[in-house]
């Protein structure tokens, strides 16, 4: 469970998010919004990249702010550009180094390691240099580095951003199989369809909260709105 209380922050003398009060429970929710939305600082907040400069953010009763450690075990998160998250020379090794710090013995990390690969479509490319996989591929990768560490809760900011239609396809059908709390962000909204819960973000507050349908016909209103002030 994800807890937001009373969440207000600014970047400088620019606020992004205002008193913004959450409780995520459900197994699948999206938030959506337009550029600037305040949807990924948002975010960053569910496992601590970011601190909000006012209000409290619980993650199984662990504040961000106090146990961040402890959160980040929990969370897990998965950006828009793979490439930031690949920082190994190997498939492998790039997914092996998430557990560096869990005192495993080796045998049990390269069973992990081999476990996620096999479900994430990459076992053959384990020994591979990371950074030539292609775009599908990289995405999963940053998608199984952070799975093998087991976290209860998987954020993806945007992970199909820079992704063909069939990639796209890929990591709809590798997220609909988790058994973990999605909190997915996204521009492609016929991702949203069969999710539990959609939030819709417009200048740093929830404007809309409720079934995929109704909060995306709510976002398209609020485009068109926007693109009809733009013309006049």
């Amino acid at each position: 469970m994800i807890t937001v209380a009373g969440v207000s922050h600014s970047y400088g003398d620019r606020p992004v998010l205002h008193e913004i009060d959450l409780e995520l429970g459900e197994h699948r929710i999206g938030i959506i919004g337009a550029n600037g939305s305040g949807k990924s600082t948002l975010a960053r907040m569910f496992n601590g990249l970011v601190l909000p400069k006012r209000g409290r953010v619980l993650v199984d009763g662990l504040d961000t702010r106090k146990d961040g450690r402890r959160v980040r075990q929990r969370v897990g998160f998965v950006f828009s550009d793979a490439d930031t998250q690949i920082i190994m020379p190997t498939v492998a090794e790039d997914v092996a180094i998430g557990l560096s710090r869990r005192n495993l013995p080796k045998a049990e990390i390269a069973r992990r390691v081999d476990e996620v690969l096999a479900r994430h479509g990459l076992a053959e490319h384990r020994d591979h240099p990371a950074h030539l996989l292609s775009g599908g591929q990289k995405q999963m990768l940053a998608l199984a580095s952070v799975l093998v560490t087991e976290p209860d809760i998987l954020v993806c900011d945007e992970p199909t951003t820079l992704l063909d239609l069939r990639n796209v396809r890929t990591v709809v059908r590798a997220l609909e199989a988790l058994p973990q709390q999605v909190v997915l962000l996204t521009h492609h909204l016929e991702m949203l369809h069969g999710f539990d819960r959609v939030l819709v973000l417009d200048a740093g507050r929830v404007v809309f909260d409720g079934a995929p349908r109704p909060a995306i016909e709510h976002y398209q209103a609020l485009l068109d709105d926007e693109l009809a002030g733009d013309a006049r």
